[in-house]
């Protein structure tokens, strides 16, 4: 799918992923290109799909979400309808804010977000654990954030 975008638009999406306030004039500035074609560019990228959506990103700690805790789940027994359930159930979770199906040891691994130690163990305990296909967790709690980032190497895409 990356072979349907030019250079320019590859630019243009890491332009976007870095700041999607950026109006399409500033852009086609920073391309050297004019406005229009710019905004056509930028449409039909959207359009294709290539941009999801536009969100903000909050912080968390000022929001008062100090932990981040990696979960890994494993289901009492394995069966399409199990991971449908698990899967649609996590959905609902508003401290899950990933979740991925994993291969190995475990079948799922949760990114959740908690104020605290006794917020985490709340959910653990009345939410995550009370669905009946979930037979074990893991906690592991992470320490210092070193990176976090939601942009994609398109620097490899060129």
């Amino acid at each position: 799918m990356a072979t349907e975008l030019s250079k320019q638009d590859i630019t243009i999406l890491d332009i976007l992923q870095k700041d999607a306030s950026k109006t399409s004039t500033e852009i086609a500035e920073t391309l050297n290109m004019s406005q229009s074609p710019c905004w056509r560019r930028i449409n039909r990228i959207e359009q294709a799909g290539f941009v999801r959506k536009k969100v903000a990103l909050l912080d968390r700690e000022k929001l008062g979400m100090e932990l981040v805790v990696f979960t890994t789940v494993n289901l009492t027994t394995v069966g399409r309808q199990y991971l449908e359930d698990f899967e649609d159930a996590v959905r609902t979770l508003p401290e899950v804010i990933e979740c991925y199906t994993m291969t190995g040891v475990w079948d799922y691994m949760l990114k959740v977000v908690a104020k605290d130690i006794r917020h985490y163990e709340v959910f653990v305990r009345e939410r995550l654990l009370s669905l009946p296909m979930v037979g074990e967790t893991h906690s592991h709690i992470a320490v210092t954030e070193i990176k976090n980032t939601t942009e994609l190497p398109l620097d490899t895409q060129l």
